[in-house]
């Protein structure tokens, strides 16, 4: 019988055998070589047929693999153009041929002239998914078979084939997720190389943990710092650096980080080469998978002792200039009290005065404080803070007569010495006219943002009626105007209700605080 004609799917680039060896590579063929599953369907295939051997052939470039075989003895296949499946595969259905002695194609080669004998072959081709032809399913007897095979022997050989087909369909799978694992184990390990040879080269100290916090990695910049030996600070080690003042908050710190996942940031002591301590700034986040779980911390030291020391000096110098600042706020109150002493007739005028440069002392060391004992509980930033600050010669607790309510907004030094002249004279104009000169009164301070203006509402209540806006205005006045328009670019605007007098201070918010932005 003659072969079939080309498999409609196979084109002619498809007979490049440079693709076809590509194509085949993508299999695990070694892995099917001598498998049992396929060695019973070569058994089952000669039985069907009622023949004595059968064969899965695979045809390389060059030569031929039989992956199982049943009624052959093992050793050497034949050559590959000797091969009656390099026939077979190039096909579309069966390939069978009744007497191989008789055939043109084939009554020369060995296999029919030689030791082997074949005479009846009936084969049917493997063909890839992608139109690749591999190789062949085939049955082999050494007596012709004028009858060929039956309808159902036709059938149950292309079923097999197609048994075959998925075996080797596996194992390209296989063979896929075998080189998947290996090119992430080559990329994990280039990673790897990349990460040290950079981390390597960096000024700072660079380090790893396990997600339960084991320290598995330093850099070499660890070790120069430290002069320990590499590995020898590996795991817990690690907390032994630290200045021995440290390591119970340091330790707590990143029991924090491991438990929470939060980012790991302190200011710690490390021992030094030189067995000194220097103070570093020590950072980790963690590493998490496509799940959240965390996989890896990642964390870095940098040296800021020189940064410390500076800062510490610093910080001792502005104590110190804040100190002799408000030692000036309290001599010239004194000379002032001292004056109105020897001027009688000023004394009230005096008295005024003296007050409002306590009140500036009170703003200057709520935002300067001159030692940690004078240092404000609140935020030296907090507008909530100065005012409370301002209004506690005013009531014996917080919240007594004043309540401060709305958006707490940062401000610095260089305003807070016209916000204290502004609710100092509010306050003092209160207790000698309105809401706090009763002891009912009460004021509500609300701050709010609107747009990039910051909004100051005053409100006394349950004071004196108010009888409307008064005449003439007095310094105190003026020097509200002048705080709140000169100094911090607002404006005022008061409202004289008779339930109590009602005041709108409104400045932009970058003049309350420099770092504040737009």
């Amino acid at each position: 019988m003659a072969s079939a004609p080309l498999h409609p799917l196979i084109c002619a680039d498809a007979l490049d055998e440079s693709k076809r060896a590509r194509a085949l590579a993508a299999f695990d063929l070694d892995s099917l070589h001598g498998a049992a599953a396929l060695r019973e369907i070569t058994d089952f295939a000669a039985h069907l047929c009622g023949v004595p051997s059968g064969i899965v052939s695979i045809l390389h470039t060059d030569h031929q693999t039989f992956l199982a075989r049943t009624g052959l003895p093992d050793g050497p296949e034949p050559a590959r153009e000797h091969s009656f499946c390099g026939h077979t595969m190039w096909g579309e259905g069966l390939t069978i041929v009744t007497d191989a002695s008789t055939d043109p194609r084939f009554r020369d080669n060995p296999l029919v002239t030689g030791e082997m004998h074949l005479r009846f072959y009936a084969g049917a081709p493997l063909i890839s998914d992608d139109g690749f032809p591999m190789g062949s399913l085939c049955v082999l007897d050494t007596v012709p078979r004028p009858e060929g095979l039956t309808p159902l022997q036709r059938e149950g050989l292309t079923v097999l084939a197609a048994n075959v087909l998925a075996r080797l369909r596996d194992s390209r799978e296989v063979a896929r997720r075998r080189a998947s694992v290996a090119e992430a184990r080559n990329d994990a390990a280039d990673s790897e190389t990349r990460f040290r040879v950079l981390a390597d080269t960096m000024p700072q100290m660079v380090w790893s943990t396990l997600p339960d916090g084991y320290h598995d990695y330093y850099n070499a910049r660890w070790y120069d710092y430290t002069g320990m030996p590499e590995g020898s600070t590996d795991g817990e080690a690690w907390n032994g650096m630290f200045h021995p003042d440290d390591q119970e908050r340091a330790w707590a710190t990143w029991r924090h980080s491991l438990s929470t996942g939060d980012p790991y940031q302190i200011e710690y002591r490390l021992r030094h080469r030189d067995g000194t301590y220097r103070w570093v700034l020590g950072r980790a986040l963690p590493i998490r998978d496509q799940d959240g779980a965390i996989t890896r911390w990642f964390g870095t030291c940098t040296d800021i002792h020189a940064q410390k020391l500076a800062m510490e000096e610093r910080e001792i110098v502005s104590q110190e200039l804040s100190h002799r600042i408000k030692n000036i706020f309290s001599v010239v109150a004194g000379l002032v009290h001292l004056t109105g002493r020897t001027h009688p007739h000023m004394a009230g005028l005096l008295a005024d005065l003296r007050l409002r440069i306590t009140a500036l002392g009170r703003a200057h060391d709520f935002v300067r404080p001159h030692s940690d004992q004078s240092r404000p509980v609140l935020r030296q930033d907090s507008l909530h803070g100065l005012l409370e600050e301002l209004f506690v010669p005013y009531q014996s607790r917080p919240g007594e007569r004043f309540v401060i309510a709305g958006e707490d907004v940062p401000v610095d030094d260089r305003a807070a010495t016209p916000l204290a002249l502004i609710f100092h004279e509010l306050a003092t104009n209160a207790s000698k006219y309105g809401a706090l000169s009763t002891a009912q009164g009460q004021i509500s301070l609300t701050i709010s943002r609107e747009g990039e203006d910051v909004v100051l509402s005053w409100c006394e209540r349950d004071g004196p009626i108010v009888s409307g806006a008064p005449v003439q205005h007095g310094f105190g006045s003026q020097l509200i105007e002048m705080s709140a328009a000169r100094q911090l670019g607002g404006t005022v605007t008061h409202h004289w209700a008779s339930s109590g007098l009602e005041v709108e201070v409104r400045v932009p918010a970058v003049a309350l605080n420099r770092l504040t932005t737009t």
